[in-house]
């Protein structure tokens, strides 16, 4: 496996920090998943939906399937939601960020914007990556226009893409950053940003 899987990566500024997924944050966790909109990206109706949760995404990072991440609103000190790198591949140089849900009150707070720009910030400047994608469910506007936000290309609808929980096939909408814009977009959609 990659030793990128065993390093401890915390990104951080002013507004959130990033720490690596762990299951000593499950009852800060247990606070705020039970939200029907999370539902888009995981489906956590219960305590043991929780538990799955918790063990399936630990072991993700374990088995080098993804990086997955506990995002932390630094103005509260409390646990706002989840992240991850996933679908990583070291010799294309891409990667995808996603997999991201935040509690309710962590949304529409500028939460996603600081934690979005430490992860493009990451992938481009220290992994020296080439593409970073995101996806979303093509139902779910709300996370696309969060991605529109940061600057991202919208490439497509991958129809079919993935099943749900339901067991029902979805269309997922596919964005990207590639390297040779990250620079403008660090400056201009990010510069009135103050980290």
């Amino acid at each position: 496996m990659n030793d990128f899987y065993s390093n401890n990566i915390i990104l951080e500024n002013n507004i959130v920090k990033l720490v690596p997924f762990e299951e000593i944050y499950k009852e800060q966790i247990k606070k705020i998943i039970y939200d029907e909109e999370v539902h888009y990206t995981i489906d956590c109706k219960n305590e043991e939906d929780l538990e799955k949760y918790i063990v399936e995404t630990a072991e993700q990072r374990e088995v080098g399937n993804s990086y997955p991440f506990i995002i932390i609103d630094k103005r509260t000190n409390e646990v706002a939601g989840s992240t991850r790198y996933g679908n990583i591949q070291f010799n294309n140089k891409r990667l995808e960020i996603g997999w991201t849900w935040y509690g309710k009150p962590y949304r529409g707070t500028g939460l996603n914007f600081a934690c979005k720009y430490e992860l493009l910030k990451y992938a481009f400047e220290v992994m020296n990556f080439r593409r970073v994608q995101f996806s979303a469910d093509i139902e779910n506007t709300r996370s696309q226009n969060a991605i529109k936000k940061l600057g991202a290309t919208q490439e497509g609808i991958f129809r079919a893409n993935y099943i749900n929980s339901s067991g029902q096939s979805r269309d997922d909408v596919y964005f990207s950053i590639i390297y040779r814009e990250w620079d403008r977009i660090k400056k201009s959609v990010f510069k009135d940003f103050t980290f």
